[in-house]
């Protein structure tokens, strides 16, 4: 009977391995097309792996915990027939068997080809960029392409950044550097005193939180970070979200603070385009974003993920709240596909309702900025004639990239966002 190899999909956006998180199937399973057969977790998502055709799982390969480059085998299935006809196969007698495998021979010398020749391209391609290779995804694919060890490139961009120039170089003839030559920041190395009790517990640092950990410190290298922290009064927003919080329950939506904070965002960067923007490092080009695609940040039981809001601006408070509830619920149950992570012009992160007076977030890469919104309180504010008033504040920051952004324009940029979450009914009927 023949078979067929189930081999880790090119899931796109430039993932090039996954980790394997479960199977869903076990060996001996009857399966069917499109079946999903095992959970893998990206640096993007945990998606499913369906099943290429119908059969019978034969060998499961991949175990829990493992990491898969792309194209690599992780399952084998017998086409057609099922978990019985398997089963009666597994019991034949030794010399059923060896008369059954005879007529395969020439399947078996051809799959060992197969084999030889995927061994052969395993060992043809350049490996996976390690995590201290500054590069874009664009890049990393063109040195695969290109078959181009990236490890091995020095880069001449911003903060050692490896080029498509520099891989092009490498293409034409020219000569991998040496690691001295090489213009990677050197690491520094201390002593493990910390490490020398043999009580403590040591575990792999893979999946999303590796992931989560190479694109921070990468951000944290790239973009040269400043924060500024204001509080704005937000007793008006206050009275609004209450009635259409009541409101939402009619529909069977929760509605919270966020998605007025993003309606209010987005007009914002109307007015400030350059914080709804990005830098071309390969190219030395600011890309101005025509779309309005707000990230916010959703703390799981895998880590910190992202999912985004596509076309905010064309979304009204009510569609806004569906929308965060649903992607906020599939994030921490691992179910987000890749596209719902992708594509975010700025994020919002949001830890008021667990607390923290004011935080200094990481820009997620290769955005510009970040807001951040943190715990709401009730303080006595000045009005007018040395009178007070009782007021809802609310703190929040922005932190941006002072490549592009100028400390006074991001206090600008604060201080417009403030005018419209303290005047929310205006906020409602604007035309942005």
């Amino acid at each position: 009977m023949a078979t067929r190899d189930l081999t880790l999909p090119d899931i796109g956006e430039g993932v090039t391995e996954g980790e394997m998180v479960a199977w869903l199937v076990k060996e001996g399973d009857s399966v069917e097309a499109d079946q999903p057969v095992a959970e893998v977790m990206t640096d993007k998502a945990t998606v499913e792996v369906p099943a290429p055709e119908s059969g019978v799982v034969k060998q499961l390969i991949s175990k829990e915990g493992d990491v898969i480059p792309v194209g690599q085998k992780m399952m084998v299935m017998e086409l057609g027939g099922s978990a019985g006809a398997a089963t009666t196969k597994d019991e034949e007698k030794p010399a059923e068997k060896k008369e059954a495998a005879a007529p395969k021979q020439e399947e078996s010398s051809s799959n060992s080809s197969q084999s030889s020749q995927n061994s052969q391209s395993a060992k043809i391609a350049p490996p996976v960029a390690d995590s201290t290779v500054l590069a874009s995804p664009s890049t990393r694919r063109f040195a695969r392409e290109s078959s181009v060890d990236i490890n091995q490139v020095s880069g001449t961009g911003l903060a050692g950044r490896v080029t498509r120039d520099d891989v092009s170089s490498q293409v034409s003839g020219g000569s991998a550097p040496s690691a001295a030559q090489t213009s990677t920041p050197a690491t520094v190395s201390f002593p493990n005193r910390n490490f020398t009790n043999q009580a403590d517990e040591r575990i792999p640092l893979r999946g999303v939180r590796k992931k989560i950990a190479e694109n921070l410190q990468m951000a944290k290298r790239i973009i040269p970070h400043f924060t500024i922290m204001d509080e704005a009064d937000v007793t008006q927003l206050v009275k609004i979200r209450t009635q259409a919080k009541k409101a939402g329950e009619k529909y069977g939506v929760k509605v919270t603070y966020l998605p007025f904070v993003m309606k209010a965002l987005v007009s914002t960067l109307h007015e400030y385009p350059m914080f709804n923007a990005s830098i071309d490092d390969d190219a030395g080009e600011i890309v101005y974003k025509k779309n309005f695609n707000l990230g916010f940040a959703a703390d799981t039981p895998n880590g910190l993920m992202v999912p985004v809001i596509k076309n905010a601006d064309q979304k009204s408070i009510l569609e806004l709240s569906a929308e965060i509830t649903d992607l906020s619920n599939r994030a921490r149950a691992g179910k987000l596909k890749p596209d719902e992570m992708k594509g975010a012009t700025i994020t919002i992160t949001n830890i008021g309702s667990i607390g923290g007076t004011y935080a200094t977030p990481i820009i997620n890469h290769p955005e510009v900025a970040i807001l951040g919104m943190y715990k709401m309180t009730k303080k006595p504010v000045f009005v007018a004639d040395g009178k007070f008033k009782t007021a809802s504040v609310m703190n929040y920051t922005v932190t941006a990239d002072h490549r592009l952004i100028d400390g006074a324009v991001a206090a600008n940029f604060l201080k417009s966002l403030f005018a419209k979450l303290e005047n929310p009914a205006e906020l409602l009927i604007s035309m942005v």
